[in-house]
Protein backbone atom coordinates (compact mmCIF):
# COMPACT_ATOMS: atom_id res chain seq x y z
CA UNK A 1 0.00 0.00 0.00
CA UNK A 2 1.39 3.40 -0.97
CA UNK A 3 2.26 5.78 1.83
CA UNK A 4 0.28 9.00 1.61
CA UNK A 5 1.38 12.28 3.08
CA UNK A 6 -0.78 13.86 5.76
CA UNK A 7 -3.47 16.26 4.65
CA UNK A 8 -3.34 19.97 5.44
CA UNK A 9 -6.60 19.44 7.28
CA UNK A 10 -5.00 16.66 9.37
CA UNK A 11 -4.81 17.92 12.99
CA UNK A 12 -1.33 16.42 13.43
CA UNK A 13 -0.02 18.85 10.81
CA UNK A 14 -1.39 21.95 12.48
CA UNK A 15 0.14 20.91 15.81
CA UNK A 16 3.65 20.48 14.41
CA UNK A 17 5.99 23.32 15.32
CA UNK A 18 8.63 24.84 13.07
CA UNK A 19 11.10 27.71 13.23
CA UNK A 20 8.51 30.27 12.16
CA UNK A 21 6.30 29.36 15.11
CA UNK A 22 9.22 30.21 17.39
CA UNK A 23 9.85 33.52 15.63
CA UNK A 24 6.20 34.56 15.97
CA UNK A 25 6.17 33.51 19.63
CA UNK A 26 9.26 35.65 20.27
CA UNK A 27 7.65 38.69 18.60
CA UNK A 28 4.49 38.18 20.62
CA UNK A 29 6.56 37.95 23.82
CA UNK A 30 8.08 41.30 22.82
CA UNK A 31 4.65 42.86 22.70
CA UNK A 32 3.99 42.78 18.96
CA UNK A 33 0.24 42.45 18.56
CA UNK A 34 0.04 42.91 14.79
CA UNK A 35 -1.23 40.13 12.56
CA UNK A 36 1.85 37.95 12.08
CA UNK A 37 0.26 35.43 9.71
CA UNK A 38 1.86 37.19 6.68
CA UNK A 39 5.27 36.88 8.41
CA UNK A 40 4.65 33.18 9.03
CA UNK A 41 3.42 32.48 5.52
CA UNK A 42 6.14 34.44 3.72
CA UNK A 43 8.83 33.07 6.03
CA UNK A 44 7.79 29.52 5.24
CA UNK A 45 7.67 30.29 1.53
CA UNK A 46 11.17 31.79 1.71
CA UNK A 47 12.49 28.71 3.48
CA UNK A 48 10.76 26.39 1.02
CA UNK A 49 12.22 28.41 -1.86
CA UNK A 50 15.74 27.84 -0.54
CA UNK A 51 15.16 24.08 -0.32
CA UNK A 52 13.63 24.01 -3.80
CA UNK A 53 16.51 25.98 -5.31
CA UNK A 54 19.17 23.72 -3.76
CA UNK A 55 17.50 20.51 -4.92
CA UNK A 56 16.86 21.78 -8.46
CA UNK A 57 20.40 23.16 -8.73
CA UNK A 58 21.74 19.72 -7.81
CA UNK A 59 19.39 18.10 -10.31
CA UNK A 60 20.47 20.38 -13.17
CA UNK A 61 24.15 20.17 -12.23
CA UNK A 62 24.00 16.43 -12.99
CA UNK A 63 23.59 17.50 -16.61
CA UNK A 64 26.19 20.28 -16.52
CA UNK A 65 23.53 22.98 -16.43
CA UNK A 66 22.79 25.91 -14.19
CA UNK A 67 19.19 26.72 -13.29
CA UNK A 68 18.96 29.49 -15.87
CA UNK A 69 20.49 27.35 -18.58
CA UNK A 70 17.99 24.57 -17.91
CA UNK A 71 15.15 27.11 -18.11
CA UNK A 72 16.28 28.40 -21.52
CA UNK A 73 16.62 24.89 -22.96
CA UNK A 74 13.25 23.85 -21.50
CA UNK A 75 11.56 26.98 -22.87
CA UNK A 76 12.92 26.33 -26.36
CA UNK A 77 11.98 22.63 -26.15
CA UNK A 78 8.40 23.24 -25.05
CA UNK A 79 7.92 25.80 -27.84
CA UNK A 80 7.73 22.85 -30.25
CA UNK A 81 9.26 22.37 -33.67
CA UNK A 82 11.48 24.03 -34.83
CA UNK A 83 12.48 24.78 -31.18
CA UNK A 84 13.26 28.38 -32.09
CA UNK A 85 12.34 31.67 -30.39
CA UNK A 86 13.59 35.23 -30.46
CA UNK A 87 15.63 36.40 -27.46
CA UNK A 88 12.77 38.73 -26.49
CA UNK A 89 10.26 35.86 -26.57
CA UNK A 90 12.62 33.90 -24.34
CA UNK A 91 13.24 36.58 -21.74
CA UNK A 92 9.59 37.64 -21.62
CA UNK A 93 8.44 34.07 -20.99
CA UNK A 94 11.10 33.68 -18.30
CA UNK A 95 10.68 37.12 -16.67
CA UNK A 96 14.32 38.12 -17.18
CA UNK A 97 16.13 41.23 -18.29
CA UNK A 98 17.62 41.18 -21.77
CA UNK A 99 21.11 41.39 -20.23
CA UNK A 100 20.56 38.29 -18.10
CA UNK A 101 19.21 36.46 -21.15
CA UNK A 102 22.22 37.42 -23.28
CA UNK A 103 24.59 35.99 -20.67
CA UNK A 104 22.67 32.70 -20.53
CA UNK A 105 22.56 32.48 -24.31
CA UNK A 106 26.32 33.10 -24.54
CA UNK A 107 27.00 30.22 -22.12
CA UNK A 108 24.65 27.85 -23.89
CA UNK A 109 26.05 28.75 -27.31
CA UNK A 110 29.60 28.14 -26.04
CA UNK A 111 28.48 24.70 -24.87
CA UNK A 112 27.01 23.97 -28.32
CA UNK A 113 23.47 23.59 -26.94
CA UNK A 114 21.88 26.49 -28.84
CA UNK A 115 22.66 28.51 -31.92
CA UNK A 116 21.75 32.06 -32.82
CA UNK A 117 21.04 33.08 -36.40
CA UNK A 118 19.92 36.31 -38.00
CA UNK A 119 16.37 36.34 -39.22
CA UNK A 120 15.96 35.96 -42.98
CA UNK A 121 12.99 38.35 -42.90
CA UNK A 122 14.69 41.06 -40.83
CA UNK A 123 18.50 40.95 -40.51
CA UNK A 124 18.25 42.93 -37.26
CA UNK A 125 16.25 40.08 -35.69
CA UNK A 126 17.90 37.03 -34.16
CA UNK A 127 16.48 33.57 -33.63
CA UNK A 128 17.67 31.20 -30.91
CA UNK A 129 17.37 27.49 -31.67
CA UNK A 130 18.17 24.28 -29.87
CA UNK A 131 20.97 22.32 -31.48
CA UNK A 132 20.58 18.54 -31.79
CA UNK A 133 22.90 18.26 -28.77
CA UNK A 134 20.79 20.77 -26.82
CA UNK A 135 17.56 18.93 -27.63
CA UNK A 136 19.08 15.60 -26.63
CA UNK A 137 20.33 17.07 -23.33
CA UNK A 138 17.01 18.68 -22.35
CA UNK A 139 15.15 15.51 -23.32
CA UNK A 140 17.47 13.59 -20.99
CA UNK A 141 17.32 16.16 -18.14
CA UNK A 142 13.57 16.80 -18.16
CA UNK A 143 12.45 13.46 -16.64
CA UNK A 144 14.94 13.94 -13.78
CA UNK A 145 13.71 17.53 -13.30
CA UNK A 146 10.10 16.33 -13.09
CA UNK A 147 11.12 13.60 -10.64
CA UNK A 148 12.86 16.20 -8.42
CA UNK A 149 9.77 18.39 -8.50
CA UNK A 150 7.60 15.45 -7.50
CA UNK A 151 9.90 14.66 -4.58
CA UNK A 152 9.76 18.31 -3.48
CA UNK A 153 5.98 18.18 -3.35
CA UNK A 154 5.84 14.83 -1.55
CA UNK A 155 4.96 16.54 1.74
CA UNK A 156 1.63 17.73 0.32
CA UNK A 157 -1.04 15.06 0.07
CA UNK A 158 -2.56 14.25 -3.30
CA UNK A 159 -5.91 15.39 -1.92
CA UNK A 160 -4.54 18.80 -0.88
CA UNK A 161 -2.66 19.57 -4.09
CA UNK A 162 -5.65 21.04 -5.97
CA UNK A 163 -6.31 23.39 -3.03
CA UNK A 164 -2.63 24.39 -2.92
CA UNK A 165 -2.63 25.05 -6.66
CA UNK A 166 -5.75 27.21 -6.45
CA UNK A 167 -4.36 29.26 -3.56
CA UNK A 168 -1.06 29.81 -5.36
CA UNK A 169 -2.78 30.65 -8.66
CA UNK A 170 -5.09 33.18 -6.98
CA UNK A 171 -2.17 34.78 -5.16
CA UNK A 172 0.04 34.92 -8.26
CA UNK A 173 -2.81 36.56 -10.17
CA UNK A 174 -2.41 39.54 -7.82
CA UNK A 175 0.98 40.19 -9.45
CA UNK A 176 0.45 38.69 -12.90
CA UNK A 177 -3.19 39.31 -13.87
CA UNK A 178 -4.25 37.43 -16.97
Amino acid sequence: MAKTSPSITDPTITNQQDGLDQIVKQWQQQGVIADLIPMEALGRIARLTKHIEVILLQCHAEFGLGQGEFDVLATLRRSGEPFTLSPSQLYQSMMLSSGAMTSRLDRLENKGLIERAHSKEDRRGVHVSLTAEGKALIDKALPQHIQCQSALLAGVSVEDRPMLLQILKSWLNQFEPQ
